[in-house]
Protein backbone atom coordinates (compact mmCIF):
# COMPACT_ATOMS: atom_id res chain seq x y z
CA UNK A 1 0.00 0.00 0.00
CA UNK A 2 1.30 3.42 -1.09
CA UNK A 3 1.18 5.86 1.00
CA UNK A 4 -0.41 9.22 -0.02
CA UNK A 5 0.13 12.59 1.24
CA UNK A 6 -3.15 14.44 1.73
CA UNK A 7 -4.17 18.25 0.92
CA UNK A 8 -5.87 19.80 4.05
CA UNK A 9 -8.79 20.53 1.80
CA UNK A 10 -8.70 16.72 1.23
CA UNK A 11 -8.53 16.12 5.30
CA UNK A 12 -11.41 18.47 5.63
CA UNK A 13 -13.30 17.00 3.35
CA UNK A 14 -12.56 13.64 4.96
CA UNK A 15 -13.40 14.81 8.28
CA UNK A 16 -16.58 15.90 6.93
CA UNK A 17 -17.58 12.14 6.21
CA UNK A 18 -16.99 11.21 9.64
CA UNK A 19 -19.84 10.36 11.76
CA UNK A 20 -20.76 12.52 15.08
CA UNK A 21 -19.18 9.91 17.06
CA UNK A 22 -15.65 9.28 14.82
CA UNK A 23 -15.23 13.06 14.54
CA UNK A 24 -15.31 13.11 18.73
CA UNK A 25 -12.84 10.46 18.78
CA UNK A 26 -10.47 12.27 16.35
CA UNK A 27 -10.56 14.91 18.44
CA UNK A 28 -9.63 13.79 21.07
CA UNK A 29 -6.84 12.00 19.15
CA UNK A 30 -5.60 15.26 17.94
CA UNK A 31 -5.59 17.19 21.49
CA UNK A 32 -4.25 14.16 23.38
CA UNK A 33 -0.94 15.05 22.47
CA UNK A 34 1.05 16.41 25.42
CA UNK A 35 0.18 20.46 25.37
CA UNK A 36 2.65 22.57 27.81
CA UNK A 37 0.18 25.48 29.03
CA UNK A 38 3.62 27.91 30.32
CA UNK A 39 3.10 28.69 33.85
CA UNK A 40 2.41 32.31 33.97
CA UNK A 41 -0.75 31.08 31.80
CA UNK A 42 -2.06 29.19 34.08
CA UNK A 43 -1.42 31.39 36.79
CA UNK A 44 -3.56 33.63 34.98
CA UNK A 45 -6.21 31.45 34.46
CA UNK A 46 -6.14 30.41 38.35
CA UNK A 47 -6.24 34.16 39.66
CA UNK A 48 -9.37 34.96 37.15
CA UNK A 49 -11.29 31.84 38.23
CA UNK A 50 -10.32 33.16 41.67
CA UNK A 51 -11.82 36.31 41.24
CA UNK A 52 -14.82 35.16 39.46
CA UNK A 53 -15.55 33.09 42.62
CA UNK A 54 -15.45 35.81 44.87
CA UNK A 55 -17.29 37.93 43.18
CA UNK A 56 -19.63 35.70 40.05
CA UNK A 57 -21.04 39.58 38.94
CA UNK A 58 -17.66 40.60 37.56
CA UNK A 59 -18.74 38.21 34.43
CA UNK A 60 -20.66 39.36 31.63
CA UNK A 61 -23.32 38.27 29.60
CA UNK A 62 -22.01 37.84 25.95
CA UNK A 63 -24.82 40.20 24.80
CA UNK A 64 -24.02 42.79 27.45
CA UNK A 65 -20.14 42.70 26.37
CA UNK A 66 -20.35 42.64 22.82
CA UNK A 67 -22.87 45.75 22.92
CA UNK A 68 -19.74 47.07 25.35
CA UNK A 69 -17.04 46.45 22.92
CA UNK A 70 -19.37 48.00 19.83
CA UNK A 71 -20.10 51.25 21.32
CA UNK A 72 -16.01 51.88 21.97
Amino acid sequence: MDAKELSFNEIKDAVKRLSPAEKLELNEVIWADDIVIPLAHQHIVNERISAYKANPKILLDWDVALKELKAK
